[in-house]
């Protein structure tokens, strides 16, 4: 039996005595604590830490020209660094493939939730535009990257305001007091598999064991926004069913925390 499997083992047979590595149940998260404003050039910032999980996020702001099929729409942009000093599984270089889903997901639920009003960021229609960035960074990964990236992301959309902006020229280094239009507050919570047991929020030795994982991004009145599975092993629909229960009721816990 190689390490892997024992350890699976092991995680496995604490979950169905519904304990974890770190006393937790399986419906438990760990600490989660968000600090705001950590960068003074960024338009809007925020640490998040779950547990011994790090992530900071940053939000940027500039002027360009809409695309044509949207004249009259800013756009959104995510991007997801996980840095070298965050893990040893992570190596410098081009975005590896989790950080390109790190950022893919936390992407496709604030866009699809509509939660920026995007008609909102238009200055000119088919001239010019606001374009939001995202930046993630990954600052320790002791587990549950995707739900703590998601956080931060929203953490510094909130706290976000515009730059100044007279005479086509952005003044980064004066900040206006108006706030980014958002609507909604789209958060993604990730239900873990093993076996036949579903957990939330892993320690780094669970998710490295885990069989499946899906994570749902659901807004503050439960509508579902966006879907991603990952993992080889098949889900039924009342395991689906399941995890985007578990998804909604943390979703609003985490919501409550901002």
């Amino acid at each position: 039996m190689s390490m892997k499997d024992e350890q699976k083992q092991h995680v496995q047979k604490a979950l169905q005595e519904n304990l974890r590595y770190d006393g937790r149940k399986k419906d438990q998260f760990r600490a989660v604590t968000i600090e705001y404003n950590i960068s003074k050039s960024a338009e809007g910032s925020a640490r998040v830490k779950i547990g011994d999980t790090e992530v900071i996020a940053g939000v940027k702001m500039s002027v360009e020209t809409p695309y044509p099929d949207t004249p009259d729409e800013g756009s959104l942009m995510v991007n997801a660094e996980l840095l070298p000093l965050s893990s040893p599984r992570f190596e410098p270089g081009p975005p590896s493939a989790e950080g390109i889903e790190v950022a893919r997901v936390v992407d496709r639920g604030i866009r699809e939730a509509g939660a920026i009003d995007v008609k909102k960021l238009c200055i000119a229609r088919a001239e010019k535009v606001w374009i939001v960035t995202i930046d993630i960074c990954t600052i320790n990964d002791a587990g549950n990257l995707i739900d703590a990236s998601s956080l931060a992301a929203i953490a510094a959309l909130k706290q976000a305001t515009f730059p100044k902006y007279e005479n086509n020229e952005i003044d980064y280094q004066t900040r206006t007091d108006t706030k980014l239009p958002m609507r909604k507050w789209p958060l993604a919570i990730t239900v873990f598999k093993i076996g036949n047991q579903l957990f939330v929020d892993p320690l780094r030795e669970e998710e490295d064991v885990m069989e499946a994982r899906l994570t749902v991004s659901t807004t503050e009145d439960g509508k579902i926004c966006a879907l991603q599975k990952g993992g080889s092993t098949p889900l039924t629909p009342d395991e689906i069913d399941q995890m985007i229960v578990l998804a909604q009721k943390f979703g609003d816990e985490q919501r409550s925390k901002l």
